[in-house]
């Protein structure tokens, strides 16, 4: 099939090479010129295992090809995929400029093409937009919607650091229509990937993706708790919740329920927010979803005590994303400890081997732009040097290289449960275990 995708965020790159390595031609659509050449130099716009290489693949074959042009892009395909962002404002609320301006931009391009045409929703957005996106592109091009066209709502289950797999293999594929003709579309577009593809109703599918991230953002927060309490009774927290997570019958899946740092990224926060703001805007209380941010902020007060404590002035933060295996720095905890110590006097520097400064784009660059403004003067690109210019690191995620320092002789606080043989290291202290 002929595809375009709109937003070559997360979502949008990592659709744009799984789709192309399932055989189908795509289109990239954004407006930011840096990610659309990224794209037809072969190039990944995201840091993400196996992406960059299928990226090259399916540029290289002819099947991937991007443009800053929504028109030509729409009249070559036979479906649209909307992945463009919808981050909070300053209310909670989603912002759905961008999911408007694109649904208008297909609108336009419509109204010269006789064939139907399938609009699909990756991006995570708030009840209703299903029927919005409908009414403004049947304005916008003089169309019908579910006859000249149809919207479907098909909400991505990604984690990132493994979005690729998650993409081929994820626990169900959700699509949501009024017309049986684009489900039927959405079948042969997903023809390759495994696990049930369920039809549900459109507000169901619509909320999805709120609900899975606040229960995931709900365990993380819950599972630090306990590591808090195991710490302060001197019991093992990961032999404690490695035993919870046997009984898969009541307690449904061991995911996130690992005592570790908090929660961050550009997913749980903004959904928790958003699943919030919703049932505040129903009159409605939710005690339990309330306390889940002030648990995870509280839990980032603790591993800044932790560190303080010890008072000694020259700290590493090593990996300040917000998980491994990726550069999103969004609403990383790390980052924002990096910046409250920085702020208090300390010498700190960074090293992270995913975080080129030349290679971020868009809302993330800005964010860490916005966080540390001089991030250039205390992010080192060699392990050795930033190993041997701090007397504490603090371990924020972890890889291979991280033995390097756990053999050494600075001392460490593990933020990510890289070991938990403190009577081996006597150097080491684990955040809640």
């Amino acid at each position: 099939m002929n595809i375009s995708i709109f937003g070559l965020g997360y979502v949008g790159c990592v659709g744009l090479g799984c789709l192309a390595q399932s055989g189908h031609n795509v289109i990239g659509i954004d407006v930011t010129e840096t990610k659309v050449d990224l794209i037809n130099s072969g190039h990944a716009t995201i840091v993400e295992k196996d992406i960059d290489e299928m990226i090259k693949r399916g540029q290289k074959a002819g099947r991937i090809i991007a443009t800053l042009n929504s028109y030509k892009s729409v009249i070559n395909s036979e479906i649209a995929i909307i992945c463009v962002g919808t981050p909070n404002n300053e209310f909670g609320h989603l912002n759905m400029e961008y999911i408007e301006k694109v649904s208008g931009q297909i609108g336009v391009a419509l109204k010269d093409k006789k064939e139907f045409f399938t609009i699909a929703i990756r991006s995570t957005v708030i009840p209703g937009t299903n029927k919005k996106v409908g009414e403004i592109i049947a304005n916008m091009s003089g169309k019908k919607n579910n006859i000249d066209f149809a919207v479907v709502s098909n909400p991505e289950f990604l984690r990132e650091g493994t979005a690729v797999d998650d993409y081929f293999n994820p626990p169900y594929t959700v699509v949501a229509s009024e017309s049986d003709k684009a489900v039927e579309v959405m079948k042969n577009v997903y023809k390759s990937v495994k696990g049930e593809f369920i039809r549900i109703d459109i507000g169901s599918a619509e909320l999805i993706k709120f609900v899975n991230n606040s229960f995931h953002a709900l365990k993380v927060a819950f599972t630090n708790e306990i590591g808090r309490i195991c710490k302060s009774l001197h019991v093992d927290s990961h032999d404690l919740m490695n035993l919870f997570v046997k009984d898969k019958i009541l307690n449904i899946s061991p995911y996130y329920l690992k005592p570790g740092f908090a929660y961050g990224g550009s997913c749980l926060p903004k959904d928790l927010k958003s699943l919030n703001t919703l049932a505040h805007d129903n009159y409605l209380e939710v005690p339990i979803l309330s306390s889940i941010d002030n648990s995870n902020r509280f839990h980032i007060d603790f591993a800044y005590n932790l560190i303080a404590e010890r008072n000694i002035r020259k700290i590493g933060f090593y990996n300040i994303s917000f998980k491994p295996g990726t550069d999103d720095l969004r609403f990383s905890p790390a980052l924002e400890l990096v910046e409250r110590f920085l702020g208090k006097g300390f010498k700190v520097s960074i090293y992270d081997k995913n975080v080129n400064l030349s290679k971020l784009t868009g809302k993330n660059k800005e964010y860490l732009f916005d966080k540390l403004p001089h991030i250039e003067e205390i992010l080192l690109d060699d392990m050795s040097t930033f190993i041997e210019c701090n007397d504490l690191v603090i371990i924020s995620n972890a890889d291979e290289e991280v033995n390097e320092m756990l053999s050494g002789n600075v001392e460490i606080i593990d933020l990510a449960h890289v070991s938990n043989k403190a009577d081996v290291f006597e150097n080491y202290e684990g955040l809640c275990w």
